[in-house]
């Protein structure tokens, strides 16, 4: 099988660790093909930030991951799982789905639609106030 990588922040981690590259990882960095791309598991559990680019050296990768980081409890409070793909050799289905064309990420909600999706990185402080916005946050945040 073809691994993707998979980076899940929740609140069962206690911290990160950072790989060779600087870019943080979670426990199991690698996932496979079948287990990571299988976005239905994800339905009304989590939401998807699904994060791609064509070599884990792009500096817009780089600094996407550093801004996640920096605030990862924002993302654990609102149930965001990361998901990443730096390999375009690979056409997962993810990338088969999402057309990237170089760095994009892609902000999917609980419910599966699409919410947000950008060719820069946004920092933690943003992506966290568009999830703000979703309708099925907004009832989270009332219940």
């Amino acid at each position: 099988m073809k691994p993707v990588l998979a980076f899940v922040f929740t609140a069962f981690f206690a911290g990160l660790a950072v790989a060779q590259t600087g870019v943080p990882t979670a426990v199991a960095p690698t996932a496979e093909t079948d287990d990571a791309t299988d976005l239905s598991k994800f339905l009304w559990k989590n939401r998807l930030l699904v994060v791609f680019a064509d070599s884990p050296g792009d500096p817009r990768f780089i600094e996407q991951m550093a801004l996640l980081e920096v605030r990862v409890e924002d993302l654990v409070e609102r149930d965001v799982v990361v998901l990443i793909d730096t390999d375009p050799a690979m056409q997962t289905e993810l990338r088969e789905k999402f057309r990237p064309r170089g760095f994009m990420f892609v902000l999917i909600g609980k419910d599966g639609n699409v919410y947000l999706r950008k060719p820069l990185p946004w920092d933690t402080r943003e992506i966290s106030r568009s999830i703000d916005k979703m309708p099925l946050r907004r009832q989270e945040l009332r219940n």
